[in-house]
C-alpha cells in the first residue's frame, strides 16, 4: 500500500492566518474547509490537520509534484456522510489519481496542542479482465503490439507489467462487449434503449446554448459510443436534428451505412472530416450542436503538435479555431459502461478558454487544454477507450 505522511506545526498556521486575507487563503485551503475549520479558537489546529493531510496526499505522487502537474490545495478534506474526513480530489488530481489506478485515499489526522499529523493511504483499483478478453488477447490479438505500446506509453512508469497486461484483456473485452451491444439495438424498444443509459450533465448543454453561438461537443471514442450516443441523445426531444458528427466514413461500407442509418434515426446530422469550414459555422449560428471526434491522429495539414499523456501527439487544431472564433461553449462528453451492463453519457462542464494572445498561441493553448479534458475521461475507464488507434504515429 503507498502511504504519505505529513507533520505540521500548528505555529506555522496561525501565521498564515495572520498574514493571509480570505483570498489569499483560498491559495491553501478551499472555501469549504475553512468554512468547515470554523472562527473559534480550535481553527489553527483544524487547519493544520487539513494542510497536513493535503501534504501527505501530494507525497504519494512525489513526481507529478515535482513536474507540476498537482499541487496540495489538489486534495481537499471533507467530511462524509458519517462526519469522518475524506479526501476529495479537484479534476487534476483525480486524474493522477487515476494514472496510477488509485481508487481513494484514506485518511487519518491527529494532532497536539503544538502540532498535527496526517497519514495518506492510497487504496489501489485492481484490472479485473473477463475470460473472454483474456481469450481474445491471446488467440485473436487484433493489433496487440499497438495496444500494448500505447497501454505502456501512458502507465508503464505508474503501473506493474501484469496490470498494464490485464488492461490490454480488459480493452479486448471491453469491444467484443460492444459488438454484442451493436447487434442488440434494433431489437430493442425505445423504452428499452431509454433504459439502456444514464445521462449526467444534460444541463450544461442546455445552459451553454442560453448563449446563441452554438456548442461544441469535445469528444472521442469513449465506452460503446454508437450505442450510447442512439440512446443516450436521441433523449433530448427539444435538440432533435441539432446535434452534427464531425466524423470519417467507417470501413467497409455496408457499416458505415448501417451506423449512418441508426444515426439519421435518432435524428443526428453527419459532417464529413473533408466538409467546409463554411457547413460548421452555419450549424454554430443556427445554435446547433457540433461533436468534433477529437482522439484521433492528425495529418500535418488539419493538425498542430500537442502534448497527449506527455507525448507530442499531433492534434487536429479545428475545435481550436472555432471556439476562438465563434465563442461557442466547448463542453467535454464522454461515455462508458457501469458494471451492470448500463451505460452512463456524461457531459461535463464547458472549458475554459483562453481567448488573449497571439492567434497561434491561442490555437495551441486551447488545444492542450482539450487534450488535457480528453486524458482524464480516458483515465476514468481506460480499458473502455481506442487503444488500438496509432495516435502517437510520426510525420
Amino acid at each position: 500500500m503507498r502511504q504519505g505522511i505529513d507533520t505540521v506545526e500548528i505555529s506555522r498556521i496561525e501565521k498564515l492566518l495572520e498574514d493571509l486575507d480570505s483570498d489569499a487563503l483560498l491559495r491553501f485551503f478551499t472555501e469549504a474547509e475553512l468554512s468547515d475549520a470554523g472562527e473559534g479558537a480550535n481553527r489553527a489546529e483544524k487547519l493544520a490537520a487539513r494542510f497536513a493531510a493535503k501534504e501527505a496526499c501530494s507525497k504519494l505522487f512525489p513526481k507529478e509534484i515535482c513536474l507540476g502537474k498537482i499541487e496540495p490545495v489538489d486534495f481537499s478534506v471533507v467530511k462524509n456522510g458519517y462526519g469522518q474526513p475524506t479526501i476529495e480530489p479537484s479534476a487534476r488530481g483525480r486524474a493522477v489519481m487515476d494514472l496510477y489506478r488509485v481508487k481513494e485515499i484514506d485518511l487519518s489526522m491527529t494532532h497536539t496542542t503544538s502540532s498535527a499529523t496526517a497519514i495518506a493511504s492510497a487504496e489501489i483499483q485492481s484490472v479485473k479482465a473477463p475470460w473472454y478478453g483474456k481469450v481474445f488477447y491471446h488467440v485473436l490479438p487484433l493489433r496487440r503490439k499497438v495496444v500494448m505500446e500505447n497501454l505502456n506509453r501512458v502507465f508503464g512508469e505508474t503501473l506493474p507489467r501484469d496490470e498494464i497486461v490485464a488492461l490490454a484483456q480488459a480493452f479486448y473485452g471491453h469491444h467484443l462487449k460492444c459488438l454484442v451491444e451493436f447487434a442488440r439495438m434494433p431489437f430493442l424498444s425505445q423504452a428499452g434503449k431509454e433504459a439502456l443509459i444514464r445521462i449526467e450533465g444534460g444541463e450544461h448543454i442546455a445552459h451553454a446554448r442560453e448563449k446563441g453561438k452554438g456548442v461544441l461537443l469535445l469528444t472521442g471514442h469513449f465506452g460503446n459510443w454508437e450505442v450510447s450516443t442512439v440512446a443516450g441523445i436521441a433523449q433530448f426531444k427539444e435538440y432533435h436534428g441539432m446535434y452534427h458528427f464531425i466524423r470519417r466514413p467507417l470501413k467497409p461500407q455496408w457499416l458505415n451505412d448501417l451506423v449512418m442509418r441508426r444515426f439519421r434515426k435518432a435524428g443526428f446530422g453527419t459532417i464529413e472530416k473533408a466538409g467546409t469550414l463554411d457547413d460548421i459555422l452555419d450549424l454554430l449560428e443556427k445554435n446547433h450542436i457540433v461533436v468534433s471526434i477529437f482522439d484521433q491522429f492528425a495529418i500535418k495539414k488539419f493538425g498542430v503538435m500537442s502534448e497527449f499523456f506527455g507525448h507530442p501527439a499531433h492534434t487536429f487544431k479545428s475545435a481550436a479555431v472555432l471556439a476562438q472564433f465563434t465563442g461557442a461553449p466547448v463542453i467535454p462528453a464522454s461515455s462508458w459502461r457501469e458494471p451492470d451492463g448500463k451505460h452512463v453519457l456524461k457531459f461535463d462542464a464547458p472549458l475554459e478558454i483562453v481567448t488573449e494572445g497571439r492567434t497561434r498561441d491561442i490555437i495551441s493553448k486551447n488545444t492542450n487544454r482539450f487534450n488535457e479534458a480528453l486524458e482524464r475521461i480516458v483515465l476514468r475507464h481506460p480499458e473502455q477507450w481506442i487503444w488500438m488507434h496509432k495516435r502517437w504515429k510520426k510525420i
